[in-house]
C-alpha cells in the first residue's frame, strides 16, 4: 500500500478500489466518523491499527462487507460493537435500517452517543450493558465480530432474537469446531443457513462470515429462564425494551413529556406512585401505553393489555424519570388532546370551571375538586398549567381522567359570556349569600396577581377568613366554592 495523506478523497478512492463506490454523503460520513475515532482512540485505546490504509481496509470495508454478502434484517443489533465497529459503518451505509449498538463500557458508549449526534443518525439506540438472555426486547437480526464461542453467543441471543431473526457472526476462518458444538447444543433453535469464505482485497486476512437463522423457541424451562420467575410469560408475550441511552428515543420521549409542551406534542403523560397506578389499572387500563420499571422492576400485570409496552430503565435513567422517588413502576398513558370551547355558547348548562393556574399542583389540586363535585366542565385558560403534568396529576389523581377538559382563552380576554360570570375575589359578595344560578362559569385569579380589572359583567363572591390571614390558596378557595354550589 502506498502512502497518501488521509483525505476524503482518498478514503473514496481506496473504498472504490476494494468494491464499495459509494456516493459523497456516505464518505462525508465515514470520514467524519474516523476522524472522531482518531481523536477519541488516544484516550479510549479502541483500535490498534493506526495506519490509514489499513484502518480503511480492516475496519470500514470489513464492516461494509456482511452487507454484501448476505440480507441485514432489521432491527439490527450489533453485539460488543466497541468503537461503533461494525453497526457504525453499516448505518451510513445503511440509514434505513433501524439499529442497537451495545457495549458494556461506558466510556466507549458515551464516544457513540456523540457520533450518533454529531452525524445526526437517526433510529439507532446506545445500550450500555452486556447483551445476555435477560436482553429481551426483540429484534430482527444481531451482528457481531464474533470474539466469544458460536454456543455461547447464541445462548446470549436466544431471548432477543425473534424466529426467522438471523444471527450474523463475524469470525476467523478456523470455526469448524465450534460449528459443531453449536449444532449439537442448539440444533433444535438455530439452523446454520450461509457460511461464506472470503479474504479482504489486496491481503491475506481470511474471514468467514456465519449466518444463524432461529427457527424454532423452545419452551421456556429450557430458555435458561426460571420456572418461578413471575416475568417469563412476558417476556415471551409481550413488547419488551431496554432503556440505557440519553440517545433512546423512549427515554427522550418520557423526558419530554414531564412538561407541558411534550405532553401537547406526544398526547402522552406519565402517571406515578403506587396508589395512583393502582387506580390507573383498575379504572383506565385501555389508556396505558407503556409500563415503565427499572432493571429489576416488576413485569406488566395482567390489566396491562399484551400491547402494552415494557420499558426497562438502567438505574441512573430511571432515576433521571422516576423524579417523585417513588421506586415503584411508572405508566405512560395516552391522554386526550384538549379542544377549545366557545364561551360564547349559550349551550354550557351546570358548572363551567375556568382555570388560570400556573402552579402544576394547584391545577392537579382544584381538578381533584371538580371530579369530586361533579363539575359539568373544565376551561384550562392559557396561563394554566397543563392539567396532565406530572406534578398535576401527582396532586389530582385519576379522576382528572374523567374530566370534560377544554382549552380557552387568556383570562385577561374572555368574552362577554351568555352565562353568568362569577368570580372569586376578597371584595364580593360573602359566599353564605350568593344564590348560585342553573348554569354559570365559576373562575378563580391567578396566584399572585388574582384578577383582571376589567372583566366584563362580572358577579364576585368572597369567602370570609381571620383578618390576620392575607388570603386563602387559590386551589382551596375554589373548591369551598364548588361544595357551597353543590350542597344547594
Amino acid at each position: 500500500m502506498s502512502f497518501q495523506r488521509p483525505s476524503p478523497q482518498r478514503l473514496r478512492q481506496l473504498l472504490a478500489r476494494w468494491g464499495f463506490p459509494l456516493d459523497e454523503r456516505t464518505i462525508d460520513l465515514i470520514w467524519q466518523y474516523h476522524t472522531m475515532l482518531r481523536q477519541a482512540n488516544e484516550e479510549l485505546n479502541m483500535t490498534r491499527i493506526h495506519n490509514f490504509e489499513a484502518m480503511v481496509l480492516k475496519h470500514y470495508v470489513d464492516c461494509l462487507l456482511p452487507g454484501k454478502l448476505t440480507n441485514l434484517p432489521g432491527p439490527l443489533l450489533d453485539m460488543g460493537t466497541g468503537p461503533g465497529l461494525p453497526g457504525i459503518i453499516i448505518k451510513i451505509a445503511r440509514p434505513e435500517l433501524p439499529m442497537i449498538l451495545a457495549d458494556t463500557r461506558a466510556a466507549r458508549c458515551a464516544f457513540l452517543e456523540d457520533v450518533v449526534r454529531e452525524l445526526d443518525l437517526k433510529d439507532i439506540e446506545i445500550f450500555s450493558g452486556k447483551i445476555s438472555p435477560k436482553f429481551v426486547q426483540k429484534m430482527g437480526g444481531v451482528i457481531t465480530r464474533a470474539v466469544a464461542e458460536v454456543s455461547e453467543t447464541l445462548h446470549r441471543v436466544r431471548n432477543c432474537l425473534e424466529v426467522g431473526g438471523r444471527l450474523i457472526l463475524m469470525k476467523g476462518p478456523d470455526c469448524d469446531t465450534e460449528i459443531v458444538a453449536a449444532k449439537e447444543q442448539y440444533g433444535e433453535e438455530f439452523q446454520l443457513v450461509e457460511d461464506h469464505r472470503y479474504t479482504l482485497p489486496e491481503s491475506t486476512n481470511h474471514r468467514r462470515l456465519l449466518v444463524y437463522e432461529r427457527v424454532a423457541v423452545l419452551h421456556q424451562n429450557d430458555r435458561g429462564l426460571d420456572e418461578s420467575d413471575e416475568r417469563s410469560e412476558s417476556l415471551i408475550s409481550r413488547q419488551i425494551r431496554e432503556i440505557a441511552s440519553t440517545t433512546n428515543p423512549n427515554y427522550q420521549t418520557c423526558m419530554d413529556i414531564q412538561q407541558g409542551r411534550g405532553i401537547r406534542k406526544q398526547g402522552m403523560a406519565l402517571v406515578s406512585g403506587r396508589k395512583m397506578v393502582e387506580e390507573v389499572l383498575r379504572n383506565f387500563p385501555e389508556r396505558i401505553e407503556a409500563w415503565i420499571t427499572d432493571r429489576d422492576g416488576p413485569p406488566p400485570p395482567s390489566e396491562c393489555d399484551s400491547s402494552v409496552s415494557w420499558l426497562r430503565f438502567v438505574k441512573p435513567l430511571w432515576e433521571d424519570l422516576d423524579q417523585f422517588g417513588t421506586k415503584s413502576p411508572i405508566l405512560r398513558v395516552r391522554v386526550p388532546k384538549l379542544q377549545p370551547i366557545d364561551l360564547q355558547s349559550d349551550d354550557l348548562p351546570g358548572c363551567t370551571l375556568l382555570v388560570p393556574f400556573q402552579d402544576p399542583e394547584n391545577v392537579g389540586a382544584v381538578l381533584r375538586s371538580a371530579a369530586a363535585f361533579h363539575v359539568d366542565r373544565v376551561v384550562l385558560l392559557q396561563e394554566a398549567s397543563h392539567p396532565f403534568h406530572p406534578k398535576s396529576l401527582r396532586a389530582g389523581g385519576p379522576p382528572i381522567l374523567e374530566l370534560n377538559l377544554f382549552s380557552g382563552p387568556s383570562i385577561r380576554d374572555l368574552p362577554d359570556m351568555k352565562v353568568p360570570l362569577i368570580a372569586l375575589g376578597a371584595d364580593g359578595v360573602e359566599i353564605h349569600e350568593q344564590n348560585w344560578p342553573d348554569s354559570f362559569a365559576l373562575l378563580p385569579g391567578v396566584e399572585g396577581p388574582g384578577l383582571p380589572k376589567d372583566l366584563p359583567n362580572v358577579v364576585k363572591v368572597g369567602i370570609p377568613i381571620a383578618e390576620h390571614v392575607e388570603s386563602l390558596n387559590a386551589s382551596v378557595a375554589t373548591a369551598i366554592a364548588l361544595y357551597d354550589w353543590r350542597r344547594r
